[in-house]
């Protein structure tokens, strides 16, 4: 029997994924620490958890020291930048909170006798060679490319991850997250799925990078958070992948958005950005064996409602159509 977690800190908790696992967590009766400096999270996505009794949250930068007054049972460190276009703009940031907030954030964990979950990413597996790719495949990554910011803050996340369990006895679980989609995500981040969205309500041109024929794995985010939490409760250490084993080209997503939304966008073709990964696919056997999980909820279904919040959000941010 693992112990109970019911106080659990999340960094980056205003962010996509940071508030939906606030949100997740309060349903299961935790008492939620939400810690987030909004560079790239936003208030509007825990406004709703504010009045909440068992929510509290800090506009705090995790790559200084960290104190929680009082006991702690788990850290889920997920602050960190994660877009392409976060890639070029924030760079400096991305390295320290992967390098010094992932450091701030173990040591909070070891002073507590806390869990600490790395959010990690399928970016460690950089342009892989090996398809899907299993947590054994240790990737391919350039490191002074302009994503090596984010791949290597990573990588670097996870040694040192592993560097507290092995030295300091620190409990961790290291979970690599694959593309994930569904309300919250920024609206102009530069990732597929909020670009072609974005562009398809506004019947303007849809911009797919190369020909289209590279792939993704996109997982809808309810499934993704419940994944996650399993791998929390679970007493497998990892690195451990989360992600839907399906496989799209991204001409397929943006042909799939464009029909959803009932665009009259057309698709234009764009160069490659530089280190751009051919293919992204989970090996998610050690996840269906560990922690009995799979994703749910097709991709289309996500695809629908993620369409109706991006259609919302836009109306709200009054954006021309």
């Amino acid at each position: 029997m693992t112990r109970p977690l019911r106080r659990i800190l999340v960094t980056g908790g205003a962010g996509f994924l940071g508030s939906h696992l606030c949100e997740r967590l309060l349903a299961e009766d935790c008492e939620v620490l939400c810690f987030d400096n909004l560079l790239t999270g936003k208030m509007d996505n825990v406004e709703p958890l504010l009045g909440h009794p068992r929510f509290s949250f800090e506009h705090y930068d995790v790559t200084n020291f960290l104190y929680v007054a009082g006991p702690l049972d788990a850290v889920l460190h997920f602050a960190s930048p994660a877009s392409p276009a976060d890639f070029e703009r924030l760079p400096i940031q991305i390295l320290k909170v992967g390098s010094l907030g992932t450091h701030k954030a173990l040591g909070l964990a070891k002073a507590k006798g806390a869990r600490l979950l790395l959010a990690s990413t399928s970016e460690c597996y950089g342009d892989p060679e090996v398809n899907p790719q299993p947590e054994t495949y240790w990737g391919r990554v350039n490191p002074i490319g302009i994503r090596g910011v984010y791949d290597e803050a990573k990588r670097f996340a996870e040694a040192m991850t592993m560097a507290y369990h092995r030295h300091h006895g620190v409990d961790v679980r290291i979970v690599r997250i694959f593309n994930t989609f569904g309300p919250r995500m920024q609206l102009h981040d530069g990732r597929a799925i909020p670009n072609f969205m974005t562009q398809a309500i506004r019947g303007e041109p849809i911009t797919v990078f190369g020909d289209g024929g590279q792939t993704r794995s996109f997982c809808y985010v309810d499934d993704l958070i419940e994944g996650i939490l399993r791998l929390l409760r679970s007493g497998y250490v990892g690195p451990m992948n989360i992600g839907n084993p399906r496989e799209m080209t991204l001409l397929e997503m943006a042909k799939a958005i464009i029909q959803i939304a009932d665009s009259p966008s057309e698709i234009v073709f764009r160069g490659l950005p530089p280190d751009d990964p051919k293919v992204r696919r989970p090996d998610i056997s050690l996840a269906r064996k560990v922690l009995d999980w799979e994703p749910k909820v097709p991709v289309e279904d996500g695809l629908r409602r993620t369409y109706e919040w991006f259609r919302d959000a836009l109306d709200k941010e009054q954006v021309p159509r």
